[in-house]
């Protein structure tokens, strides 16, 4: 076994462009492995991979090798599933067996009526916490929530606002999920007006900060920040980007062509001449990163990328496209073709040039000299 996995890990390292040290210490983890298997050629667990990390052996790795060779067998309990066994703590049992079936239908859809398509785990994370301050305000004197009426829900609605808009939301798809699966009598919040979430106007950023980071010795800084700044690009489309995306000065992006600006292209090709030297034989596609994604083929995390530059991305993404609002003096279809965003959205940036937010705007760039 521990010869066969030996050659599984050859072709993946002469597949992703492992170095040397790389697989040494793939292969130190497979034999451990290997070594503590109380069934000798059973699969591993992917929860004894994840111990590996203790005495410094990459985990993606080896669990990548295992995988490969058909000899993973993943037995961790999901984070999401653990996120809710956490939330609902402290709920009443048949509350939190109702929110059970919420939760199954949200991460699994249904495919009886009521139909339902499986919903992003970001959805479920959400609607959860919009619900959490009204379930456990009614955990108090409630067991279920088939006892909820709709007096019950209008008496912990705020008034107005973001909490009355998000709280309704989130309600009202426990409520809508339970009433198709007749675990409720009625709907509480159907029929109930909802609220315009609160938005705020986009803020610019001082200049000396997009300078110092488009400027930074780091040239992964330097390129990434160059691409927010000049393009107002998301996080997520950064970390997508692949290097086939970067063409003849352009940059290929769902479905349009965008000419860089000379800076963006200048620190993108110091960018990829230090990617070059510094992982020339990976695999991965992908034009941003790290000695982490150089082992195998998927894409940095758009956590990272705030936390390397300091600042959010979408920070520097709001500066740029308002900076576009000013200069076009509110062309919501400009700002629309240029950033590719809706109609809806972009007037959330030509709003900076009316009298109130303009007199602001003037005032905080002033300041700011």
């Amino acid at each position: 076994m521990a010869a066969h996995l030996q050659r599984v890990l050859g072709e993946q390292a002469d597949r992703h462009g492992w170095s040397k040290t790389v697989r040494e210490r793939t292969l130190r983890g497979v034999r451990i492995l290997l070594g503590i298997q109380d069934t000798p050629g059973a699969p591993v667990n992917a929860s004894d991979v994840d111990q590996l990390a203790t005495i410094g052996i990459g985990v993606p790795t080896v669990r990548q090798v295992l995988d490969a060779a058909g000899m993973l067998h993943e037995d961790r309990t999901p984070v999401i599933e653990r996120w809710f066994v956490h939330r609902t703590t402290g709920l009443p049992e048949p509350m939190r067996a109702e929110l059970a079936v919420w939760f199954a239908v949200m991460r699994t859809g249904s495919a009886t009526p009521p139909r339902r398509r499986p919903r992003a785990a970001a959805t479920i994370y959400a609607q959860l916490d919009f619900a959490m301050p009204a379930l456990r305000a009614w955990a108090t004197d409630h067991e279920s929530l088939r006892e909820i009426s709709r007096e019950d829900f209008l008496a912990i609605l705020p008034p107005a606002g973001t909490p009355r808009a998000t709280l309704i939301g989130g309600c009202r798809s426990i409520f809508q999920v339970l009433k198709g699966r007749r675990l409720v009598f009625s709907d509480p919040t159907r029929g109930v007006r909802g609220a315009k979430a609160e938005t705020r106007l986009p803020l610019p950023i001082d200049v000396a900060v997009l300078q110092q980071l488009v400027n930074s010795g780091d040239v992964t800084i330097a390129a990434i920040a160059a691409l927010l700044a000049f393009h107002g690009l998301r996080s997520g489309q950064v970390v997508k980007l692949l290097l086939t995306d970067i063409r003849d000065g352009r940059l290929l992006l769902d479905g349009r062509a965008i000419l860089l600006a000379p800076v963006a292209l200048a620190k993108v090709d110091a960018w990829l001449d230090h990617r070059a030297r510094r992982w020339p034989n990976t695999a991965n596609p992908h034009l941003f990163i790290n000695f982490k994604t150089a082992v195998h083929t998927g894409p940095i995390g758009t956590w990272g990328i705030g936390k390397k530059l300091g600042i959010s991305a979408k920070a520097i993404r709001e500066d740029r496209i308002l900076d576009e609002a000013i200069a076009t003096a509110g062309d919501a279809r400009r700002i629309s073709d240029l950033f590719g965003l809706s109609v809806t959205q972009a007037t959330r940036y030509t709003k900076v040039l009316d009298p109130p937010a303009t007199t602001e705007f003037e005032h905080t760039r002033r300041a700011r000299r």
